[in-house]
């Protein structure tokens, strides 16, 4: 039993299946926390959530880079409409991995500027929920194409076309 969990944990694809989830349903529970929080006027509790949200946003970036290495492996096992939607999941990845850093950096902001503007604390911690309310929206824009790259039964249509770049932007 353990081999074969050291032999999957060894399986880019299995461990971005394993914790592809967690920057998306971390950050709705931080954010939910931080609503919380800031309704309670609870400098500790606005912490607490915050950190929460640091770890689901920078969560984004193994999430992300296994993702990558199991970009060739999965490609082998899906069907033509699997493929196309392994495309759009990567080019959305790649498209707003960014901003779930930028959020890991702001709420990293929001939890330590406080400590010496004490005023910041409220309007960061705001800053925090409405950006991440957006990158929340980003991610389930990304796992919306990652879940019809396997299941057939989530698809109920065509892929969306990718957009090619024009000769002009090259």
């Amino acid at each position: 039993m353990i081999d074969i969990l050291l032999r999957d944990l060894r399986q880019p694809e299995y461990v971005h299946v394993l914790i592809n989830q967690l920057p998306l349903l971390g950050l709705a529970m931080g954010c939910v926390g931080l609503i919380i929080a800031l309704l309670l006027r609870s400098r500790a509790a606005n912490i607490a959530t915050l950190v929460i949200i640091l770890i689901s946003a920078a969560a984004a970036w193994p999430t992300y880079e296994f993702g990558q290495k199991a970009y060739n492996p999965v490609l082998t096992m899906v069907d033509e409409h699997g493929q196309a939607w392994l495309e759009v999941h990567k080019a959305r990845a790649e498209q707003f991995i960014y901003y779930f850093y930028s959020l890991a950096v702001l709420t990293a902001v929001a939890i330590v500027a406080p400590i010496k503007w004490k005023k910041t604390s409220v309007p960061l911690a705001i800053a925090v929920l409405l950006f991440g309310g957006v990158v929340l929206g980003m991610g389930g824009y990304i796992g919306y194409a990652g879940g019809k790259i396997r299941h057939r039964e989530f698809r109920n249509g065509p892929p969306p076309p990718l957009k090619s770049p024009t000769p002009e932007s090259r």
